[in-house]
């Protein structure tokens, strides 16, 4: 395989818009140099299908951050993008603003290629982040990953980490440069420091019904990944009926913009497709996920979430230049977690973020039922059985969480699995499940009555720049 083209040698796909991707885009003539306008003419113009020049997008950012937009006005920016979409052009400047909202990262020249992240669009159970960073770690690389919390049905890394007693998601740069050298990653939030544009569109997003808007996701993933500096992004773009996105051709469609804009901004960037019409693992909730990312670095867990975390490791490390193909970049991904080098540095970045250093070592050298008692729990588990013989198939912001609360699935899709069998354990706190509630979830069971088989790889493509050596 050919090594990949360097971010100087891409050149970006032809402008579009998020939604229309027809090629026409609407690059125009420059902006000429105008009054800024006030925040209702920026909103009016957007609500009309109108363009944003550069100025107004910078505009309205230094806005929200600075406090002069109110709460309804950055809705109502918010909304008007879901509908009138951006092209790549305002998407570019939008990204671009943000990230120049607060510090921007500086590493020492020595680290350039070792440089990477992956951002996940989010799905049901996906915790591959907390797997794959300190995994990228033990393989050399600097991980200085600026995560997120939930957005819509889908949980945040940084909320799982939370979960952790005594893990601090908000680092200082200094901080941060400190982790790196002494551990290799590191899994922040944003602050005031940090990119705290993004931070406040993040928040107001889940709950003004816009997180499927592709330009303000493309944002608010490159934003963050602008400022640190990387030799290499892969973003995870999920799709099925666990992620935001349905449809692959819709995944497809944000991947394209994202890699577009991407390499604009002078980044290595390439796109993972991923198929989430399941949970990713077999554990949901905050608590129950940090189980199972221990389990993957104890070299065991899900199969799936194993393939995942190898697969986009490998390419990052192909990408960066750190192995000469995919392949050989996931072999020593997976080498790492089958040797406890991962785990090791999920430890170590523990205690790195404010976790008692027993309690890490406990959490990472215990068993699964020991780790179960160091970490919060629900207060009740309930079971479901299986109603009949066959095989699994497909078929407000800030509040506070219940962190011990979700649920295990107890077979895998393609499993044998006789009537009475347990298939589904919830972690609750409160009332016994209702009866909508319980049928609602024995719905989610689809059974079918063919030969047990084995479930395919999450992993469906990797989408990169357009002149980037392909395998």
């Amino acid at each position: 395989m050919a090594a990949p083209a360097t971010p100087g040698a891409q050149a970006p796909p032809a402008p579009v818009a998020p939604g229309d991707l027809s090629g026409e885009g609407s690059r125009g003539l420059p902006d000429a140099p105008s009054e800024p306008k006030q925040l209702p003419e920026l909103i009016r113009i957007k609500r009309d299908g109108g363009r944003l020049s550069e100025a107004d997008i910078r505009g309205f950012v230094d806005a929200v951050v600075n406090g002069r937009a109110q709460g309804a006005q950055i809705g109502a920016m918010l909304m008007a993008i879901r509908l009138q979409g951006m092209d790549l052009e305002e998407t570019s400047a939008l990204t671009q603003a943000l990230a120049e909202s607060g510090q921007q990262l500086e590493w020492p020249k020595a680290w350039h290629q070792q440089l990477v992240d992956k951002h996940s669009t989010g799905g049901v159970g996906d915790k591959v982040s907390l797997v794959l960073a300190p995994a990228l770690a033990a393989c050399g690389c600097k991980v200085p990953m600026i995560s997120g919390r939930g957005l819509a049905h889908t949980g945040g890394t940084l909320d799982k980490l939370e979960s952790v007693p005594g893990f601090n998601v908000i680092q200082s740069p200094e901080q941060m440069q400190e982790l790196l050298e002494q551990v290799g990653c590191c899994i922040v939030g944003q602050s005031k420091k940090l990119v705290p544009g993004d931070g406040i569109l993040y928040a107001a997003r889940d709950v003004t019904a816009t997180v499927d808007s592709l330009p303000l996701i493309t944002a608010s993933i490159l934003s963050k990944k602008v400022v640190e500096g990387l030799s290499a992004l892969v973003v995870d773009v999920k799709f099925g009926e666990a992620a935001i996105f349905p449809d692959q051709e819709q995944a497809r469609e944000l991947a394209t913009v994202l890699v577009g804009v991407g390499v604009g901004l002078g980044l290595r960037v390439a796109a993972a497709l991923t198929a989430m019409d399941k949970p990713l693992g077999r554990n949901v909730g905050h608590t129950l996920e940090v189980e199972e990312a221990l389990l993957c670095m104890d070299g065991a867990g899900p199969s799936d979430l194993r393939d995942l975390v190898t697969k986009l490791g490998g390419a990052l490390l192909w990408l960066s230049g750190q192995a000469e193909t995919q392949a050989a970049g996931a072999a020593r991904v997976a080498a790492a977690l089958d040797d406890g080098s991962a785990r090791d540095r999920f430890e170590q970045m523990l205690a790195g973020q404010g976790v008692d250093p027993g309690l890490a070592r406990a959490l990472c050298s215990g068993s699964p039922a020991q780790r179960r008692q160091l970490l919060p729990r629900a207060q009740e588990q309930e079971e479901l059985l299986s109603p009949a013989d066959g095989e699994p198939g497909r078929s407000r912001a800030g509040d506070p969480l219940r962190l011990g609360v979700g649920a295990e699935l107890l077979v895998d899709v393609g499993q044998r699995l006789s009537r009475g069998t347990p298939w589904l354990r919830v972690h609750r706190d409160g009332a016994q499940l209702s009866g909508p509630q319980r049928r609602a979830l024995q719905e989610a069971l689809v059974l079918s009555d063919r030969a047990p088989f084995a479930a395919p790889s999450p992993y469906a493509e990797l989408i990169l720049p357009p002149t980037a050596a392909q395998q």
